[in-house]
C-alpha cells in the first residue's frame, strides 16, 4: 500500500490540494485534500462553477475572465481569496497554480494546485518561534534523535562543553558524562521516547572540559513529535545548579547558626545600659557557641567621652603604647572550675601582662592579636597554647558604624570542635549585633544629654523681669530614664511696658520635640516683635507648626506684617504624611501694666489659673481652640482685668496630669495648692510643686507665675490733644512738665524734640484726635496715638526733600522705636533709657550724618 507522503514530509505541515476544471469551466475532478481544505465533499463540488462557489461576489467578474483565459491555454499563478459555502462562511486566502490541459477529445481543460496560505504563515511563525527559543535561550538546549545521538545543540550548550554548536552533532551522552551518569541518562531518554512522559529536574553530576570541579545539572526532558504526530526525538533543557547544591550544603550549617542568631536578636539589646548589653551577649554565646567569653569596652565610651580621630573609637589608629584603655565589663564560662583571666587571655595578650580581672581597666600590648583586631577592625584567630586549657580564641572587634566600641573574645577549650569559617562569620555577627546595641545606648545617652542642653538653653535665663509684674518660674525636666519633652515658657517685653507671657508644649518626645520647641519659641519671639494681637500670633504660629519637618515648602506673604509663612498649598501636599506634622499646645497672654488688663489666646492648652486677693483660685474660661499644627480654625481672644496683687499661673500638663488620676482631679489639686497667694512668689512655686502629686519623671513640667502689680498712677502721663497745629507746642510743654516732675531733667530736650516729631507726623498723616502718653518704669516710653491706619515708614530723604527726616531723627536719638495697630488706629512709640548718673557719650558729626 502506497503512503500519501514519506515520513516527515513537508506535506505533513502544509495543506496542498488539487482539482480540475472541464471545458465548460465547471469542476470536473475534486481531490480528497480539496475536500479537506474547503470542507466540501467531491459529490457536492463536481459540476459546480468554482468562481460562483468559492469567490466573493465582487471578484467573480474578474474570476470568470481569468478562467476563460486559462481554458484558452494560458498558465496562471496567484493569490485568490475564497470563502466556504454556507451562512457561516469561512474566508481564506489560497495560492493557486493553474496548468492548462486537454481532455481525451482534445477539448481545453485545466488542473489546479491549491496551497492554503494560512498554513504557510503558521509554519513560518512556528519556525521563527522555535529558532528564537532554541537559539536565544540562556539555558543549554539539546535535541536527541531517536538513536539518542545529538541532532542539534544551541550555543549555550556549546559554551559549557566547548566548541561550536555544530560540533556536537552526532555525539552521545558518553561524550559528556562518566559511565554511571551516562547510563542513567540513556535509560531516561529511552523511557521518555517510549512512553512520552516528560521528566523534570533530572539531577546529573559531571565535569565540564577544562574544569576539575564537579558540576551539577538539572535536566528537563520531553518527547518531540512531527506535524503528523510521529515521535522524532527527545528535547533536553539543562540548567547548571552547582550553586544551588553548594547553597543547600551551606544552608544546613546556616540553620544551625540561625537559631543562635534568633536567640541573640531576642536577648541582646533589651537594655540601654552598656554593661547589661555585654552580659546579654555572653549569655547567648556561652555555652551555645563557645566555652569561654569576655567583653572589653573602651573606658572613654563608658565615661561618656566622644571619640576624636585617632583615639579610642577610630579604626586604623596607631598607638605607641598599644590600644587605648579598656575595661573588662563581662565574663562567662561554661567550665565550672575556670576563673576569669586565666588561659583565655594568656595567648591573646601575649603573656606580657596578667590577665585583667572583671571590672579592671587595662591595655593590650601593641603587637598582641587583640590590639591588632582593635586597630584593623578585623577578627583575629588566636591559637591556644599546647600546655594550656584553651584550644583557640576568636578576638572579635565590636564595630558599629565604622566605630570600634570594644572587643569580645570567644574561646573553645580542648576537646571541643575547632572554630571554622562559618564560626568566624557567626562570631562577627554576634559581636556586630551587640556593638550596634551598645552604640545605640551610647547615642541615646548623647542625644538625651544634648536635648537637655538644647532645651535648657532655649528657656529664659535667670529670673525674667517685666514692668508691673513679679515673675517666678520653674522648669523640671523628666528624669534620665525619660526622653526629653517639648515644654517651654517665655517672658517677652513688648512696647509700652507691656509683657507677653507664653507657655507651650510640643507633643512627642526626644530631640525632635526639643528642636521643634526651639523653632516655635523663636517664632513666638519673632511674632511678638511685630506687636500682633494674641489671636494673630497663634494663627501665624499655627502656620509655622504645620510647616515644621517639611523641607522645601514654598512660602507666601499672607502672614501678618508681610512675614513669610509656609503656603497652604504646600500643606495640602503633606496631608498624607501626618508623621511630619508637629502638634503643639500654647497659651499666649499680653499684659498691660497701665490698665492691668491681660488678653489671652489659647491653642489647645490647659486654661490659666487666676487667684485674686481673698478669692479662691479660678480657671479662666479661655476658648481652648485647636492645637498648633492642625489648622483650619480661628483662635479667640479673652480680655480680663486683673486686680492689684492677683496671681496668674500658666503651666504644662506635666504639672496636673498623671496616669494615676484624671485631669480634672489634677486641676482641682492645683487650685487647692494656690490658697495662700500672699506668700512670696518663689515660695508659692515651691509649694505648688511639693503639694501636687506630679509623679515627676513621667513628663516635663513648666510653671510660670506672675503677681499683678501695675504701674503707679504717678508713673503715667496721659493727655488728649485736638487736631490743630498748636497741639505740637502743647505736647512739648506737657512732656517737659512731666519729665521735670519725674526729675528726668537729662531727658527733657531729647523727649521734647522726639515728641514734637511724632505729634507733627500724626497731624500731617494721621486722622482724628491725638493722644500722648508717657510711661516711666525701667525705661521711659512715649506713645502718640491717632485714628489713622497708615503705618509710618522710615525712608532716606534726598538732599532736595523738605521733609522725610523726622523718623530718622527718632531712630537716631531713641533706644528703640516702632508702631503698632490699635482697635481705633495706630500707636507710634519710642523708648529712652533712664539716666544712670553718667553723662551720655556725644555722637560725632560723622555718626550723625551717617543716619541721614
Amino acid at each position: 500500500m502506497w503512503q500519501s507522503s514519506p515520513p516527515g514530509s513537508i506535506y505533513d505541515y502544509i495543506r496542498v490540494a488539487s482539482f480540475s476544471i472541464g471545458p465548460d469551466g465547471l469542476i470536473e475532478q475534486w481531490s480528497r485534500r480539496a475536500a479537506g481544505l474547503f470542507g466540501i465533499a467531491a459529490h457536492e463540488a463536481v459540476g459546480r462553477d468554482p468562481v460562483e462557489t468559492f469567490m466573493p461576489a465582487e471578484l467573480r467578474t474578474g474570476g470568470h475572465r481569468r478562467v476563460g483565459e486559462i481554458l484558452d491555454g494560458k498558465e496562471w499563478t496567484g493569490l485568490v481569496p475564497f470563502r466556504m459555502p454556507g451562512e457561516d462562511a469561512v474566508h481564506g486566502l489560497a495560492e493557486v497554480y493553474v496548468m492548462p490541459s486537454e481532455t481525451e477529445s482534445g477539448e481545453p481543460a485545466a488542473l489546479c494546485i491549491v496551497v492554503d496560505v494560512r498554513a504557510l504563515r503558521r509554519i513560518e511563525t512556528d519556525l521563527a518561534a522555535s529558532q528564537a527559543i532554541f537559539g536565544q535561550s540562556p539555558f543549554g538546549f539539546v535535541l536527541f534523535g531517536t538513536d539518542f545521538t545529538v541532532v542539534r545543540a544551541n550555543q549555550r550548550f556549546a559554551t559549557v562543553f566547548g566548541g561550536q554548536a555544530a560540533d556536537h552533532r552526532g555525539r552521545t551522552v558518553d561524550d559528556y558524562l562518566a559511565r554511571p551518569e551516562a547510563e542513567r541518562l540513556t535509560a531516561t531518554l529511552r523511557r521518555v521516547l517510549e512512553t512520552g512522559d516528560s521528566v523534570t529536574d533530572l539531577q546529573l553530576v559531571g565535569t565540564a572540559p577544562g574544569d576539575s570541579e564537579s558540576r551539577h545539572w538539572s535536566m528537563n526532558l520531553y518527547r518531540v513529535h512531527s506535524g503528523a504526530g510521529r515521535p522524532i526525538g527527545i528535547a533536553g533543557l539543562a540548567t547548571d545548579v552547582t550553586r544551588r547544591h553548594i547553597a543547600a550544603r551551606e544552608a544546613a550549617s546556616a540553620r544551625r547558626n540561625l537559631a543562635l542568631l534568633n536567640e541573640a536578636g531576642a536577648r541582646i539589646g533589651n537594655s540601654l545600659d552598656l554593661e547589661t548589653t555585654a552580659r546579654e551577649l555572653l549569655g547567648v554565646a556561652v555555652p551555645g557557641f563557645c566555652d569561654l567569653a569576655s567583653v572589653d569596652l573602651y573606658q572613654g565610651l563608658l565615661t561618656g567621652d566622644e571619640a576624636p580621630p585617632g583615639s579610642w573609637g577610630s579604626l586604623h589608629h596607631e598607638s605607641v603604647g598599644g590600644s587605648a584603655e579598656l575595661r573588662r565589663v563581662a565574663f562567662a564560662s561554661a567550665v565550672s572550675d575556670f576563673l576569669p583571666g586565666t588561659a583565655s587571655d594568656s595567648a591573646s595578650t601575649g603573656g606580657a601582662t596578667d590577665p585583667p580581672a572583671l571590672g579592671a581597666v587595662h591595655r593590650y600590648s601593641f603587637n598582641s592579636p587583640c590590639s591588632m583586631a582593635l586597630r584593623t577592625g578585623h577578627i583575629e584567630v588566636v591559637p591556644g597554647d599546647d600546655c594550656g586549657f584553651v584550644q583557640s580564641t576568636l578576638a572579635v572587634p565590636m564595630v558599629a558604624h565604622d566605630t570600634v566600641v570594644g572587643l569580645v573574645q570567644f574561646s573553645r577549650t580542648k576537646g571541643s570542635e575547632p572554630f571554622g569559617e562559618r564560626d568566624r562569620a557567626l562570631a562577627t555577627e554576634l559581636a556586630a549585633r551587640a556593638a550596634v546595641c551598645i552604640d545605640n545606648a551610647r547615642l541615646y545617652r548623647r542625644e538625651h544629654e544634648r536635648a537637655l542642653i538644647l532645651q535648657r538653653s532655649l528657656l529664659p535665663p535667670g529670673d525674667p523681669e517685666a514692668a508691673g509684674l513679679d515673675i517666678a518660674c520653674r522648669y523640671l525636666p523628666g528624669n534620665t530614664a525619660t526622653e526629653v519633652g517639648g515644654d517651654w515658657f517665655d517672658v517677652i517685653e513688648l512696647p509700652g511696658h507691656r509683657t507677653a507671657l507664653v507657655v507651650g508644649d510640643v507633643m512627642g518626645r526626644g530631640l525632635r520635640a526639643a528642636v521643634a520647641m526651639g523653632e516655635l519659641r523663636t517664632a513666638v519671639r519673632t511674632l511678638a516683635l511685630l506687636d500682633l494681637e494674641p489671636a494673630e500670633v497663634l494663627s501665624a504660629l499655627d502656620e509655622v507648626a504645620r510647616g515644621l519637618g517639611t523641607p522645601g515648602v514654598s512660602t507666601s506673604s499672607d502672614g501678618p506684617g508681610g512675614a513669610q509663612w509656609p503656603s497652604r498649598a504646600s500643606h495640602k501636599a503633606r496631608d498624607a504624611d501626618l508623621s511630619e506634622v508637629y502638634l503643639a499646645t500654647c497659651v499666649y497672654a499680653v499684659y498691660d501694666p497701665v490698665t492691668r488688663r491681660c488678653t489671652f489666646a489659647n491653642a489647645g492648652h490647659l486654661p490659666p489659673v487666676v487667684v485674686e486677693p481673698g478669692e479662691p483660685a479660678l480657671l479662666l474660661d479661655v476658648p481652648p481652640g485647636m492645637p498648633l499644627g492642625v489648622g483650619g480654625e480661628p483662635f479667640e481672644e479673652v480680655e480680663v482685668e486683673l486686680k492689684e496683687g492677683a496671681l496668674l499661673a500658666l503651666y504644662t500638663d506635666g504639672l496636673v496630669e498623671s496616669r494615676d488620676h484624671p485631669l480634672d482631679e489634677g486641676l482641682q489639686a492645683l487650685r487647692n495648692a494656690l490658697i495662700e497667694p500672699e506668700l512670696p512668689l518663689e515660695d508659692v512655686c515651691d509649694h505648688v510643686l511639693t503639694t501636687l502629686d506630679t509623679r515627676h519623671g513621667e513628663d516635663d513640667i513648666a510653671l510660670l507665675m506672675a503677681r499683678i502689680q501695675g504701674l503707679p498712677v504717678d508713673a503715667v502721663g496721659d493727655w488728649r490733644l485736638p487736631r490743630e497745629p498748636r497741639s505740637v507746642a502743647r505736647a512739648r510743654e506737657l512732656a517737659r512738665r512731666q519729665l521735670l516732675a519725674w526729675e528726668l531733667d537729662d531727658l527733657v530736650d531729647t523727649t521734647e524734640l522726639l515728641v514734637s516729631e511724632l505729634v507733627t507726623n500724626a497731624l500731617r498723616y494721621g486722622e482724628g484726635e491725638i493722644r500722648l502718653r508717657l510711661l516711666r518704669d525701667r525705661t521711659l516710653v512715649c506713645e502718640v496715638w491717632d485714628a489713622g491706619l497708615v503705618q509710618p515708614r522710615r525712608r532716606r530723604a534726598r538732599d532736595t526733600d523738605e521733609g522725610g527726616r523726622g523718623l530718622q531723627l527718632v531712630g537716631l536719638l531713641s533706644a528703640a522705636w516702632g508702631s503698632r495697630r490699635t482697635p481705633r488706629g495706630k500707636t507710634v512709640w519710642f523708648e529712652l533709657p533712664l539716666p544712670d548718673g553718667e553723662p551720655a557719650a556725644e555722637r560725632t558729626v560723622e555718626q550723625l550724618l551717617s543716619r541721614f
